[in-house]
This record gives C-alpha cells, sequence and structure tokens, in this order.
C-alpha cells in the first residue's frame, strides 16, 4: 500500500513517501519522477491534497505512474480540494453578501482566498496566511468548517506564536548577534552576487520561480466530472465518488488518513474518489 505525498499524514502498514519527508518511516520521492517501484507491485495507491500542486503537463503522466506500479484490479484513491463545492459556496456567499449580509460578506472573503489565493501566491502562506493571522478571525468557526484538523492546529500554532514566541524579549548579548548575523554571511553574499547579476527585478523574478516551483502552490482545481475523466483517459476504470470513511481499500478507516480516530474528517475542503486498474493486462 503506497501513501504518495503523505505529508504530516502517514501509517507505518504503508510505504510512505514525499518530497519533503516530515517524520521516521517517510521516504524522500518527487512525485514528478518516476515512482521508484516494480510494476504491479502496489495493491493500493492513495494520495491526498497533493495532485492539485503538481503542474498540468505532469498530471497525467504521474496518474499512468500510479496504474503502471499497481496490480491488476489494484485500487487508487485520490483526494483533491472539491471545486464544485467550493464554486457553489462562492455564489451563495456572493448573492448573500449582495443582499446586504455582512457576515457572508465575511465568509466571501475568505471562499475567495480559497478559490485563488493558493494559485496565485508568490509567497509562503500567501493572503491565507495573513488571513489566519488575524486577531480575532472574525468568522472563524466557517474557516475551520472548511480547513479542518489542520486548519485547527496552524491556528493554534499562530496564536501561540503571537502569544508567547512574539512576547517582548530581553535583547541578546552582542556576541549571540554577532554569532545569529555570521551564520547568514554566506546566504547574504550569494544574494547580493545574485542581485547584482540579475537586477532588482531579476532577482524578483527568480525568488518568485523559484517558489512556485517549491510545490507549495495549486496548479489546477478538479471537479467529479475532470478527476473522473483524467482516471479514464490514464487507463483505470469505474471511477466513483466515496466518503472520507468508505473504500474499496480493505480497513480502510482504521488507517485514518483521511479521518481522525472519532470519525472526524481531517480536510472538510476535499473530496474523494477511488478508480481500479483493469484486471486484463495492457
Amino acid at each position: 500500500m503506497l501513501n504518495v505525498g503523505c505529508g504530516s499524514r502517514s501509517h507505518p502498514d504503508w510505504v510512505n513517501i514525499d518530497a519533503a519527508p516530515r517524520g521516521p518511516g517517510v521516504f524522500q520521492h518527487d512525485a514528478t519522477r518516476p515512482l521508484p517501484f516494480d510494476d504491479a507491485s502496489c495493491d493500493v495507491v492513495y494520495h491526498s491534497a497533493m495532485l492539485e500542486h503538481i503542474r498540468q503537463p505532469d498530471v497525467l503522466p504521474f496518474l499512468k505512474e500510479c496504474r503502471r506500479v499497481l496490480k491488476s484490479g489494484g485500487t487508487l484513491r485520490i483526494a483533491v480540494p472539491d471545486l464544485e463545492r467550493l464554486c457553489i459556496l462562492y455564489i451563495e456567499k456572493l448573492q448573500a453578501a449582495g443582499n446586504g449580509d455582512t457576515e457572508a460578506a465575511r465568509d466571501y472573503q475568505w471562499i475567495m482566498i480559497e478559490m485563488f489565493g493558493q494559485a496565485v501566491r508568490e509567497r509562503s502562506g500567501g493572503e491565507m496566511l495573513s488571513y489566519l493571522r488575524q486577531d480575532p478571525i472574525v468568522n472563524l468557526q466557517f474557516v475551520l468548517d472548511r480547513i479542518g484538523e489542520e486548519g485547527r492546529q496552524l491556528v493554534r500554532l499562530l496564536t501561540y506564536q503571537r502569544n508567547v514566541i512574539s512576547a517582548p524579549r530581553a535583547d541578546g548579548s552582542l556576541m549571540e548577534k554577532l554569532l545569529r548575523t555570521g551564520r547568514n554571511v554566506p546566504r547574504r553574499i550569494h544574494r547580493l552576487l545574485l542581485t547584482v547579476l540579475l537586477g532588482p527585478g531579476g532577482m524578483r523574478a527568480l525568488d518568485i520561480g523559484l517558489f512556485r516551483l517549491s510545490g507549495e502552490v495549486h496548479q489546477w482545481m478538479y471537479d467529479r466530472f475532470s478527476l473522473s475523466q483524467l482516471l479514464l483517459e490514464s487507463g483505470f476504470e469505474t471511477p466513483r465518488v466515496c466518503k472520507p470513511t468508505e473504500s474499496q481499500i480493505r480497513g480502510w478507516a482504521s488507517f485514518n488518513l483521511d479521518t481522525l480516530e472519532d470519525g472526524t474528517v481531517i480536510k472538510p475542503d476535499l473530496f474523494y474518489m477511488e478508480a481500479i486498474r483493469p484486471r486484463q493486462s495492457g
């Protein structure tokens, strides 16, 4: 059972791979490169909140790689942000905000960030992180209902940083300041040389380009129709939408990859689809 782009959601019964491993038992691998597994070596391939981060030209080759490593009759399970639900919410909040509903206007602002901010951002976190740093977040429950458990953890971390880490502290010694500065000297010299070579505009373009290729931004969005068509084009059959706890994968709910132990959905902004590698060869 292969968990691709696992992030912080791994399980010891699975082979867990990620471009930037975060914990023990997770192997480093960039999913835009061929999967390092033999043909027909996996019973299951799963990835959550990852496909939208792959550049469009690389999506079909990646899905074909998932098919290649699956055994005949094996299951591919995908979770991606639900563009259809996002568009429905956008229309609902837009109409209500236009009719003077101030609460809907706040939700509309978040939906716009959720829809576009993750695709156009040029720095880590973008406008979404700026929004979550507000104190207070006036529509906090709506936001948490959208971004789920990972969002709750992030909001708690930002609150901790605001209340503890950012609290006034006495200045360190001169030696500590010199040491901090010294650690940054090689990087500062490197950036200075690049700025001289490229100019300020070229340096900004380089920074933006490197960030946008880092894997954080959303490269595309999917709905149940477009994803099912992609799966059929990739050589899979019978794509179908599933619930977070529902799967053809034996013992799925016990792995707690899409839900917590109490059944709470980890990322309620996603939808889930499974497809099968055809049993015939080829």
